[in-house]
């Protein structure tokens, strides 16, 4: 059992109750518990120390009837089943957006049509005997849900319009002309989430208000910080966020991505500090004493007990067509991808034995593994 002190890492399974069961709503869950995956081996390795891993590109891959529409994030559940959520295409309307694989690596299943165009953030979380993903859409679709593990809604929600910072119309409009009517500071723009112990969480509005919003555990309601600026306790694009437990006290800790910093605040939302040195840091896991920030352009950032950056993955000549033209910031193609190096990592979470999972924001999808070498 964990404790609300113990670090949980992220999407792995966040938990506020005793071990839970295999039952689940897949009972392929079940009867391959105990499975593990094979072998794989690239030669390929990154990073070196405790923080040495061996990259396996494209861990995963899709049957030939579907197709990688910008894969966004990853989540791990508590028997080691991956999912993955990419972005869609909305006129694609029944395509699904996630996608769920086994521990070798091999597909189970895939759900969540209703996401295409907008899906982003992506949880796994234990809850008693059962387990739920939580999922955030963001463009048109303006919602965050919580699902059961083969797809079905349990609830879905619209801008939290009590906190006073959207359009009178935010959580009702559903036809748009164009950008302008979805994108903006008064819109509600959600990307990520994070969980307490008790079941309350955080939810970033990482592109419309910059803005942490806090609600208890039935999805009510309670405060807001943040809003746009460059000083500390402000935003540009709050794309991230984990419960720091490292040192006791836990804090909440932002990937403040256009302000290429992280921000750590009390959990009522005060102020305690700020470290810079990302890129464009897009979300935090945790294992451990180690944090992973996944750097979108185009690394992986570690940080250990003592908040020391390690990049990993970073190709140099890649970083330096970034810095020189922004528009060198694209997805592909991939005959300039190098291995064992990343493109643009939009997300990573970390699996129970250390093990690292990466998402790319590439248009042709890629899942890296990163085994933990030990």
């Amino acid at each position: 059992m964990k404790t609300p002190n113990t670090p949980i890492p992220r999407r792995r399974f966040l938990t506020t109750a005793a071990t839970a069961t295999a039952a689940t709503a897949f009972g392929i869950i079940g009867c391959k518990k105990t499975m593990t995956a094979p072998k794989r081996s690239s030669g390929i390795f990154i990073g070196e120390g405790a923080f040495k891993y061996e990259v396996i590109h494209d861990w995963v891959t899709l049957p030939d009837k579907y197709s990688w529409q910008i894969t966004h994030n990853v989540a791990v559940d508590k028997d080691g089943f991956l999912y993955v959520i990419h972005e869609g295409n909305e006129a694609l309307p029944d395509h699904p957006a996630i996608f769920v694989f086994d521990p070798a690596g091999q597909f189970v299943k895939a759900f969540g049509s209703q996401f295409q165009g907008g899906g982003h953030g992506l949880e796994v979380r234990a809850e008693g005997n059962e387990q739920f993903l939580y999922v955030t859409g963001y463009q048109k679709l303006k919602t965050f849900a919580k699902l059961t593990l083969d797809g079905e809604e349990v609830w879905s929600q619209k801008a939290p319009m009590d906190s006073g910072v959207y359009a009178v119309d935010e959580n009702t409009k559903t036809n748009f002309s164009d950008r302008a009517e979805f994108w903006g500071r008064d819109h509600f723009l959600p990307t990520n989430f994070a969980f307490l112990p008790d079941g309350s969480f955080f939810l970033a509005d990482g592109y419309g208000a910059f803005t942490i919003h806090r609600f208890d555990n039935d999805a009510n309601y309670v405060s807001s910080f943040g809003g746009e600026g460059t000083e500390d306790g402000k935003f540009k694009t709050p794309h991230g966020l984990w419960i720091d437990t490292r040192g006791g006290e836990s804090q909440i800790v932002v990937a403040d991505r256009a302000n290429k910093r992280l921000q750590w605040f009390t959990l009522e939302g005060e102020h305690r500090k700020t470290l810079d040195g990302f890129i464009l840091p897009a979300n935090i896991d945790q294992f451990e004493d180690t944090l992973l920030v996944p750097d979108l352009s185009a690394r992986i950032t570690m940080l250990d007990k003592d908040n020391n950056l390690i990049h990993l993955g970073e190709d140099p000549e890649w970083r330096k067509e970034v810095t020189k033209d922004k528009n060198a910031m694209r997805r592909g193609p991939r005959r300039n991808w190098v291995s064992g190096k990343f493109v643009h990592p939009h997300d990573g979470c970390f699996a129970s034995n250390g093990d690292i999972y990466v998402a790319e924001w590439v248009a042709t999808g890629r899942i890296s593994k990163l085994l933990r070498v030990t």
